[in-house]
């Protein structure tokens, strides 16, 4: 129910997704038109303006809440949402927990880079981090890139103002200090510049630095293609050598269009779960629900807490992530 375009949205991107393999569930008010899929209905709605931690407590029969309990109780194996992102984020602390060792779960978003995606983690989780928490992330990257981009033996970089060891603030001199001395395929640091070329199969950095640069490039990528068809379209030329590109152009726009992922995963939790943006169509929708349940068939989760459990060292109380 959180979803920009509203729930009409929402239930033709989960009737897109439905195959003989994928049975989505919606959730929400007894009144809302399922099309035929299973209901599990729910009275509240928590709106994008509202407080995350305080609506999530405030509203326990909201949609939003009462999809997460629904995997948390093994009635779904995983969880999609394009509602309010701190308070999915708060939502699936309460009901889906930690893996045991994981101080603060993080957001795992694919990058669309030019010789292949990339995984940039954390984009907007944690506005705060530490060290060790950069070390997690890392590794969370790492089982999304083998199980989910199929790639052996991830790459992984960490964000920083310079690619020499020297450069950074002390969160970054730290976490380069951490992932060297770590099993990790590390290659030391990336800027943000060649994020879009491929700097490596996992970009790290912290939720804040992540979720700026995920805005920047989506708002880049956005007006580079608009500007390229008003371009086009702005002269009888400009038409005539629109059509001799336009297969080249919708393989590009496709490619870097961010509903061709369709969401993100909240890595670190005991469930899946995936978070939508708020603007996301019927077919970003059906992606994010198609992205879902590859991560239940190739055993994120699992994979998340065998590596974790036998190679990263809890530092620490948990402590709640501040939602960006």
């Amino acid at each position: 129910m959180g979803g920009d375009r509203g729930p009409e949205e929402i239930v033709a991107g989960a009737l897109g997704a439905a195959s003989d393999a994928v049975t989505p569930l919606v959730v929400g008010p007894p009144t809302l038109d399922s099309h035929g899929l299973e209901l599990i209905e729910a009275s509240q709605v928590i709106g994008n303006d509202e407080k995350p931690t305080q609506a999530v407590r405030a509203k326990p029969d909201s949609s939003l809440v009462v999809a997460c309990r629904a995997v948390a109780e093994g009635r779904a194996e995983a969880v999609v949402s394009a509602g309010n992102t701190g308070a999915m984020l708060t939502a699936c602390l309460r009901e889906l927990r930690r893996i045991p060792g994981v101080r603060r779960p993080a957001i795992a978003v694919t990058i669309p880079a030019r010789h292949g995606p990339s995984v940039l983690i954390d984009s907007g989780a944690n506005a705060d981090a530490r060290p060790e928490d950069l070390l997690q992330f890392a590794h969370m990257g790492a089982v999304f890139a083998e199980e989910i981009l199929d790639v052996a033996n991830p790459e992984i970089r960490l964000l920083s103002i310079g690619e020499e060891p020297e450069k950074g603030n002390e969160l970054t001199l730290e976490a380069y200090e951490l992932l060297a001395a770590s099993e990790l395929n590390f290659r030391g640091n990336t800027e943000g510049r060649d994020l879009l070329e491929g700097a490596a199969d996992v970009v790290v950095t912290d939720g804040f630095t992540g979720n700026v640069v995920l805005k920047l490039l989506e708002g880049t990528i956005k007006n580079l293609l608009d500007a390229f068809r008003e371009e086009i379209t702005a002269t009888a030329r400009g038409q005539l050598g629109g059509l001799l590109i336009r297969p080249a152009a919708r393989r590009l726009r496709h490619r870097l269009d961010p509903d061709t992922y369709g969401g993100a995963y909240l890595l670190g939790l005991r469930r899946l779960a995936v978070i939508a943006h708020g603007n996301s169509s019927r077919r970003a929708i059906a992606n994010a629900i198609r992205l879902a349940a590859r991560g239940v068939d190739h055993d994120v989760v699992g994979r998340l807490e065998q590596r974790l459990g036998s190679t990263v060292l809890a530092s620490g109380p948990s402590t709640t992530p501040s939602p960006t």
